[in-house]
């Protein structure tokens, strides 16, 4: 079972999940360069604190880049701002419209239609449950394929909206999570992700073994993953 802890190198502050793994990981996070060590549980934290020490200067270079980061603002749901649908920018066009609120996409734009006089949270949520049924529509087929490709039995899958993850996988409970935001990003991300998740149901952990899946099947997951986490962030913050 995994054990989460948290040790402080200089300024930083280091999250550790201990796992039954060969080597230690040592990985840096967007938005913020969170830093994340996953270590075998023999390993120390004096080893732990001596690798950080070791690469301070890669993780300060990374959150560095993360901080220039483009992202976007927070959104109102009017007419003229950009959004992103599967990694392709459109303009909303928001559309006053008596009768059932719908969204769809006509041509560059994103037509938004609802009531007159309705808010911005009323807009969100119509612009918010044709994002998860996009979404749902696109990662059914690929759950369905890399479970196959893995010979699994098909995992259960659902959306919700997450705050530091693109993604998560519940071995016990055979089910994946994936994050409403992904509906943002080009098709070959989700499909990583997707496959990301699933291959969890092979191998917990991100060691050797994994690695090696990902290679086999998704040759360019390494620039793929780059492409996921430097498009530009929404508001919110989340990632893999």
């Amino acid at each position: 079972m995994n054990t989460d802890q948290h040790l402080r190198v200089g300024e930083i502050d280091v999250e550790i999940v201990r796992k039954k793994i060969k080597n230690l990981h040592l990985g840096v996070y967007p938005p913020h360069g969170r830093v994340r060590v996953a270590a075998p549980p023999a390993v120390s934290d004096e080893a732990i604190r001596l690798a950080v020490v070791t690469r301070m200067g890669w993780i300060k270079r990374q959150q560095a880049k993360f901080a220039a980061q483009a992202r976007q603002s927070a959104r109102d749901y009017v007419s003229g701002e950009t959004h992103f649908h599967f990694g392709t920018a459109y303009r909303l066009k928001v559309i006053n419209r008596q009768g059932a609120s719908s969204v769809k996409i006509t041509g560059d734009r994103i037509e938004l239609s609802a009531s007159p006089g309705c808010d911005r949270d009323f807009r969100e949520r119509v612009f918010q449950r044709w994002q998860r049924q996009e979404l749902r529509d696109r990662a059914g087929p690929l759950v369905d394929h890399w479970a196959r490709v893995y010979d699994v039995a098909t995992p259960e899958f659902g959306i919700k909206r997450m705050r530091t993850k693109w993604g998560t996988c519940n071995a016990a409970a055979h089910r994946i999570w994936l994050n409403l935001e992904l509906t943002k990003k080009p098709p070959a991300c989700i499909d990583y992700l997707v496959c990301h998740e699933v291959a969890h149901f092979i191998e917990g952990s991100h060691g050797d073994r994994f690695i090696t899946l990902m290679d086999l099947h998704i040759p360019r997951w390494r620039v793929i993953r780059a492409e996921l986490n430097s498009e530009p962030l929404g508001h919110e913050e989340w990632d893999h």
